[in-house]
């Protein structure tokens, strides 16, 4: 009897040897229910992450151009242990191609379980919702890894979201179709689903739903402003932090966003302007055609229902969501884009070129370009390259970031920064003539790990010192609805009659009051 038992024994101890671990019914990893049935993550470095969630049902066929729908129940566990698709866009420095309408899918990380002090008390967890950028025409939730932020307790959810054509077309029969009367800003939509989502099911990942903080950067940015302005977002969220998205605190009427999609459908082929003709075009046509139309960013419509007013008119009233904010913008923001599309694509701008450029940024007159150039002389810049970025970043990002925490400080607490690592590395594109400074974009890396298209050194040490109090204000503010706590510089509320902002530099910030002199905001965004 000894004997069989030890045969036994040997064999179960073989097997095990022989299957291991794959040989169980259920591969490893925390396991969540969701609204939608069960979730399998993975956990690492002490992170749960669950990748490729659905939110919502994909925006295909019949469903292209309308409001997202609920996603359906699915069977058993589902797999959330890899990235999922992401949305249609053309390939490009900041994002992947793709032709994959099914793309509404979102990533939550979370500290693992027994992983921060958190734990001790079982005490839900704050939220933090990143919208990526790139014009809402490119971009994905999978380049951004949250791990220095969720290190410092709190929950990250990165979201896919429709774009360019597919996420933001007007058109009259579209309009038409609509019970609201009402088109575009789907891809806003799908992100208030994203939230409403967060909503439902955030507290099986141990988060806390009445503590959600939105953020995002450039397109992502703007989609925050937009988010605070809309009253569809009310309730969905706590907090909100701009980087570089105040670009666009105008936004067009909904006839004028028509006229676009309109001439949209010509090049598409759908001369009849009829919706079954527009939702029987393969993505990849979509794609052509609105490349056609040669619109460089997307900007939202104020169609009467996520948006019943501009940005701008909503932070003037006081009409918006009223929760506290951090706006920000870079210090060089439009360095990237004389970069992306002149330097890479023609070569340094020649003196004889400066007026006519500065013409076809702003969309302004040669005369009215002419007058403003005489406020940026060529004489007092290295190179016309860095004469017109100087322009472009005062009159696109820095006076609008500084007007809006104007607009929005007397109804919510408000703290302004100034982004400002003259050494900052260059991730997404490769040298050009002259050096990129604090471009815009360059602050992400301070807060995520980022897939990089170009090779760039690691942060120095001073530039890691930065990005540690970074991580620690945004988190802060996650937590507390204040940057302010232990061990990071003190930053003030904005106050209009101060005009102070927190210049973010290596290697600790510091308070800075001459903003507006320095990036001329007399000119481009008088006070209000």
């Amino acid at each position: 009897m000894r004997n069989r038992k030890s045969s036994i024994f040997v064999f179960v101890l073989a097997a095990a040897a022989l299957y291991g671990p794959a040989a169980r019914a259920d591969p490893p990893g925390p396991v969540v229910e969701t609204r939608e049935g069960p979730v399998r993550g993975l956990r690492a470095g002490g992170i749960d992450k669950f990748l490729g969630i659905p939110y919502a049902a994909a925006p295909a066929g019949d469903l292209r151009w309308q409001p997202p729908r609920a996603h359906p129940r699915w069977k058993g566990v589902r797999d959330a242990t890899q990235f999922a698709n992401h949305c249609p866009q053309v390939a490009s420095p900041f994002g992947l191609a793709s032709t994959t309408e099914d793309c509404l899918f979102l990533n939550v990380f979370a500290p693992a379980h027994g992983h921060g002090a958190e734990d001790e008390f079982d005490e839900p967890l704050p939220v933090m919702v990143w919208f990526h950028g790139g014009a809402l025409l490119v971009g994905e939730s999978d380049d951004y890894d949250p791990a220095r932020l969720v290190h410092e307790g709190v929950i990250v959810v990165t979201v896919n979201y429709r774009l360019g054509a597919l996420g933001f077309l007007a058109h009259p029969a579209l309009t038409a179709e609509s019970p609201d009367h009402a088109s575009g800003n789907y891809g806003l939509m799908d992100q208030q689903a994203a939230l409403r989502w967060v909503q439902d099911n955030i507290r099986k990942f141990r988060g806390d739903p009445g503590r959600v903080t939105i953020f995002g950067e450039s397109a992502g940015g703007l989609s925050v402003h937009s988010h605070l302005a809309s009253p569809l977002a009310a309730g969905l969220f706590h907090r909100a932090i701009v980087e570089s998205g105040a670009y666009a605190l105008s936004q067009p009427s909904l006839s004028q966003a028509e006229a676009l999609g309109t001439l949209f459908a010509n090049l598409l082929g759908c001369t009849d302007q009829t919706a079954a003709c527009l939702r029987a075009a393969p993505v990849a046509s979509v794609l052509a055609a609105f490349a056609a139309t040669r619109v460089a960013s997307v900007i939202p419509d104020v169609d009467g229902k996520v948006l019943t007013q501009t940005v701008g008119a909503a932070f003037a009233s006081g009409q918006f969501n009223r929760v506290p904010v951090i706006e920000g913008s870079n210090h060089d923001e439009w360095r990237l884009f004389v970069a992306l599309n002149i330097d890479l694509v023609t070569g340094p701008l020649a003196p004889g070129q400066y007026v006519g450029a500065i013409a076809a940024t702003l969309g302004v007159p040669l005369a009215t370009a002419g007058a403003l150039a005489s406020f940026y002389p060529l004489a007092r810049f290295p190179s016309p390259d860095l004469a017109l970025s100087a322009l472009g970043t005062d009159a696109i990002f820095a006076c609008n970031s500084r007007k809006a925490a104007r607009l929005l400080s007397p109804f919510v607490p408000t703290h302004a920064y100034e982004f400002n690592d003259e050494n900052a590395p260059q991730l997404f594109l490769p040298p050009v003539s002259f050096p990129y400074g604090s471009a815009h974009a360059s602050e992400i890396q301070y807060l995520f790990d980022l897939r990089s298209t170009v090779p760039a050194p690691p942060l120095a040490a001073d530039q890691r010192r930065l990005s540690e109090a970074m991580v620690a204000y945004w988190t802060n503010f996650a937590k507390l609805g204040t940057p302010n706590w232990i061990g990071t510089p003190f930053w003030p509320a904005y106050e209009r009659t101060a005009d102070q902002m927190q210049s973010l530099v290596p290697p600790q910030p510091l308070v800075e009051s001459g903003f507006a002199i320095d990036h001329k905001c007399a000119i481009w965004a008088p006070a209000p």
